[in-house]
């Protein structure tokens, strides 16, 4: 297994620091609001990467920070007229709603900001100790030209990142690029006891401070969104470091920015999109695999058509499983001695043969892309391809099932239930659909209903459509056709009516 390593700007062999263990940190969601589809992204993908960990053996150990103590849920707040602490714990439970929608399993630990205080303040006070860090007025800062390997997560020298950043001029810091490690109290904002004072931790401690708490020093992956690379991720190595001297992570990963209209999602520009608001148009099963469905570290360029085509891609996959389970449903032939003695038609052993040779056929196809999903997989956690074969599955069943008879042999039903495992190994990585406690793939829910609107607005259109072919009306019926087609739905005129399927 290969992963891109940002420290390095490379892929690297993946080396966990115990084998058959990984310790994995991924930074969440500050909790003012409800989460963005750039929240969505790296939660998905993420909890993507613990599912192919574990389903390659490995015992994970799965970090997720909820950061409750922070200026924008201060600002929320005053807005609002609310305590701090209440209305970040108010959108964490908005976050497990989302969550838990878009199948995103939950961490083994999801530590919170508020909880660790004391873990705080003494290592803060350890980089007070070690020169790393002064105080001043109640404030502390990292000293960062103390640290020397400063800038090497981002590839910039200090002294770049000071010529293009946008730092507030403190004339009581050593050095602009210095970053608070604690914050004096104001009047109104919540704040604990430390050495220096009352106050609260700036933001990049707190990641660093829980991140070593339950993982330790030179834990295997940390992960996030590529906008945290700097100064976030490249402050909590240098305090990190600074504090332990041991090298604070072995892989970063960071995933790409989501795009509207190849435009960066941001406020300023209006083009900002709650899930919430996503999941009211969109199944989150849709959404789910709309976000897998490009390389994790490449843009994902998001608008209502792609994630529409999304959910026909989705139902592909959706009704090759339920082919599926209904020919495996399907009453077994009888085959050989005086079973098979007097059956009509073509002789059992001929169909039998048959079968044999068409279901090993399927067998050995399904063999190759196990390996083809394990191999786009462990190339960086390339999900895109690792779709691709789950369509190539869906094409494969389809074929396979659309030549059996009413019966199916012994052999036929052990390439389908071969079939129908590989689906559910698949989705267990991908989690693009739900499972029920018995570890079966849940096909109805949001999708039944979504099915039977689509049933009566496609009655509907069928009826506007051969009332125009009574008046003659050629153009508005073809009209009809060749848009449906274009939604990956086929009309069929039949003597008895006309027919639609989906485009498979």
């Amino acid at each position: 297994m290969e992963i891109y390593n940002t420290l390095t700007r490379r892929k690297e062999i993946f080396q966990p620091r115990e084998p058959g263990k990984v310790y994995m940190y991924v930074c969440g969601p500050t909790t003012y609001n409800y989460i963005h589809l750039g929240n969505a992204r790296p939660l998905v993908f993420f909890d993507t990467v613990r599912r192919y960990l574990t389903y390659k053996g490995y015992d994970v150990l799965y970090v997720q920070n909820f950061t409750d103590v922070d200026d924008k849920i201060i600002n929320r707040a005053r807005e609002e007229g609310e305590d701090p602490l209440s209305l970040a714990r108010k959108y964490i439970d908005e976050y497990y709603k989302d969550a838990d929608a878009l199948n995103v399993r939950r961490a083994d630990r999801h530590p919170r900001v508020s909880g660790h205080m004391p873990d705080i303040v003494r290592v803060v006070e350890e980089l007070v100790q070690n020169g790393s860090a002064y105080e001043v007025d109640g404030d502390v800062y990292f000293e960062v030209r103390k640290f020397p390997g400063y800038g090497k997560l981002s590839g910039r020298s200090l002294e770049d990142m000071q010529a293009g950043a946008r730092v507030e001029v403190d004339t009581r810091k050593r050095d602009p690029m210095d970053f608070a490690l604690w914050k004096a109290a104001k009047p109104g904002e919540p704040s604990w006891d430390s050495p220096w004072g009352a106050g609260r931790p700036g933001w990049h401690i707190e990641c660093s401070v829980m991140s070593l708490k339950y993982l330790g020093p030179g834990f295997d992956i940390h992960g996030g969104g590529y906008d945290l690379v700097f100064p976030h991720h490249e402050n909590e190595i240098a305090q990190s470091e600074a504090a332990t001297g041991k090298p604070f992570v072995r892989y970063w990963m960071h995933n790409g920015f989501i795009t509207v209209k190849e435009e960066k999602m941001s406020k300023s520009l209006g083009n900002f999109f709650l899930v919430r608001d996503i999941l009211a148009k969109f199944s989150p099963e849709v959404v789910r695999f709309f976000l897998l469905s490009t390389h994790y570290r490449s843009p994902l360029d998001f608008d209502d058509e792609k994630l529409a085509a999304a959910g026909r891609g989705l139902e592909r996959i959706r009704t090759s499983i339920r082919l599926l389970r209904e020919a495996l449903a399907r009453e077994e032939e009888m085959k050989g001695g005086a079973e098979g003695q007097g059956e009509a038609g073509p002789g059992p052993a001929e169909a039998s043969a048959k079968g044999v040779q068409t279901a090993a056929s399927l067998k050995a196809a399904l063999d190759e892309m196990k390996a083809s999903f394990e191999s786009a997989m462990d190339d960086d956690f390339n999900t895109a391809l690792a779709i691709s074969v789950i369509f190539d599955l869906a094409r494969e069943v389809n074929s396979f099932v659309r030549q059996l008879g009413a019966k199916v042999s012994l052999s036929e039903k052990e390439a389908l239930q071969k079939a129908q495992d590989l689906f559910n190994s698949f989705n267990e990585v991908t989690g693009i659909f739900k499972v029920d406690p018995a570890g079966r793939i849940i096909l109805e829910d949001a999708a039944a209903e979504e099915s039977g609107l689509t049933e009566g607005l496609l009655s509907l259109i069928i009826d506007i459509r051969q009332e125009a072919r009574k008046r003659k009306d050629w153009a508005t019926a073809d009209r009809i056709r060749d848009g449906l087609k274009e939604l990956g739905i086929i009309l069929e005129d039949t003597p008895r009516g006309v027919r639609w399927k989906k485009q498979g």
